[in-house]
């Protein structure tokens, strides 16, 4: 295990700072697209509440008005239309209602893909540090903050550290290369993809 020099670990904790501010922008970016898309479901419901609302005061006045034309010669079988009609009142209601509850949970599942695209957008700068021919799970865990495990066929590369500017990437290659991994380089990444291979200096 190489030695890291005290002023080598303040440095590395500044780049890991520097990633994390990176990583607070891109939230605060997410949060502001979920407060835009709460606003359209609100309105979305709200649209199809009026909708619900309009139609249920359209079967209400048909059934009212059949009902009273139909009044001057009531006997049992009208009697059995109007309880029909109110059974089938009771089924567009329940449809109304698994309507809304499923466009609930559609607009969540947009919302979580949304805020993934944004995020894979962005272009960010990673050092590389390690391939292997073989998966090597043992190093990707979901714990690990600002770590990236991509598979570039046939290899799977593992690098460290999300960047905004290559200068921030270069600056870390550098003490890590200053730490033993000398075969340490920069490379950039969207839609979770390598791009390139930057230039370290």
């Amino acid at each position: 295990m190489p030695f890291i020099e005290e002023s080598d670990l303040l440095e590395l904790h500044k780049d890991i700072d520097k990633a994390q501010q990176m990583n607070e922008r891109l939230l605060d970016q997410v949060k502001i697209k979920n407060k835009e898309l709460k606003n359209k479901k609100t309105q979305r419901n709200i649209l199809g509440l009026i909708t619900g609302v309009f139609l249920l005061g359209t079967i209400a006045l048909t059934s009212f008005t059949l009902g009273l034309s139909k009044s001057k010669a009531f006997d049992s079988s009208t009697n059995t239309n109007l309880l029909v009609s109110i059974d089938s009142l009771d089924v567009i209601k329940s449809r109304i209602n698994n309507l809304k509850e499923q466009n609930q949970e559609l607009s969540l599942v947009s919302e979580f893909y949304l805020a993934k695209s944004i995020l894979n957008k962005e272009k960010i700068y990673s050092v590389q540090i390690k391939t292997f021919v073989d998966n090597n799970i043992t190093l990707s865990s979901e714990s690990l903050a600002n770590t990236l495990f991509v598979k570039n066929n046939p290899f799977y590369s593992y690098s460290i550290g999300n960047f905004e500017t290559i200068e921030e990437a270069r600056s870390f290659r550098y003490q890590l290369v200053k730490m033993g991994f000398d075969d340490a380089f920069v490379a950039s990444y969207q839609d979770g993809k390598r791009i390139q291979i930057e230039d370290p200096y």
